[in-house]
Parts: structure tokens; sequence; C-alpha cells
């Protein structure tokens, strides 16, 4: 039996070339064949066209994209900055209402100093008013002592 099936297996292989010596020696299927190559070849070169259009597309929009994200680095950096001088800013600010918070203390005080200074010029002025006065009372008194010998 396995005689047989190796028989028929080559009985088998002997149609199927047959049939394909048939077919290539056909004019018409040669044609088909040659037809269907150059339409490969013609899909492969479009494919081709197409691969390349699609490539320098994408490094385009890559190189797009680059761009963008550096102007994005380069906004963040300046609203980093823009943060930065609003900081700054609002530091200044509350410098400058301490500095006026400051002057206006150094205004009250120094209103002080002035009031005290008056009063004590006027103090020392009471106090010259009674010590002449005190020396007009013991020039008064002296003389009424040396006027009266009693």
């Amino acid at each position: 039996m396995v005689d047989g099936s190796r028989d028929v297996d080559v009985e088998k292989l002997i149609s199927f070339s047959k049939d394909l010596v048939q077919f290539l020696k056909d004019d018409k299927d040669v044609g088909f064949l040659k037809q269907c190559l150059e339409q490969s070849n013609a899909v492969q070169l479009q494919c081709l066209s197409e691969y390349q259009t699609l490539r320098s597309s994408i490094q385009d929009y890559e190189a797009k994209i680059n761009m963008c994200n550096q102007r994005i680095a380069e906004a963040q950096s300046e609203a980093a900055g823009d943060a930065e001088i609003d900081t700054l800013q609002k530091e200044r600010e509350q410098k400058l209402q301490i500095e006026q918070l400051l002057r206006e203390e150094l205004r009250v005080i120094t209103d002080e100093i002035d009031d005290l200074d008056h009063q004590r010029a006027s103090i020392e002025e009471q106090m010259q008013s009674l010590e002449k006065l005190e020396r007009d009372q013991l020039r008064a008194d002296r003389n009424s002592v040396h006027l009266d010998p009693s």
C-alpha cells in the first residue's frame, strides 16, 4: 500500500507539472501575469511615493511640534518671570506700606517731642520767673529789714 500511495503522489506531481507547462505556454496567461506584475510594480511605486510624502509630512509636523514645545517652554519661563515680578511688586508694596506707617509713627513722635520741648521751654520760663520773683522777694525783704531798724 505504501508503494501504491507513492505512485499516486508521483502521478499527481506529473499531472500538475503538465498543467503548469500548459499554463505557461498559453500566451493569454503569460500576458495576464505580465499585466499583474506591471500593476504590482505600479502599486509598489505609488506606495513608495506616498510613504515618502507621509514621511516628509511627519518630519514637518515633528519640527512644528518641537517649535511649539519651545514656545511653550518660553511662555512658561516668561510666566514664571511674570509671577516673580508680581511677587516682587507685592513685597515692594508691603515695604512701602510699612515705610508709610513708620513715617506716620515718626511724625507722631516728632510732634510729641515738639510738644515736650514747648512744655520744657514753658517750665524753664516759669522757673526763671519764679527765681526772679524769689530774688525780688529776697531783695524786698532785705530792703525792708534794712529800712526797719526795729
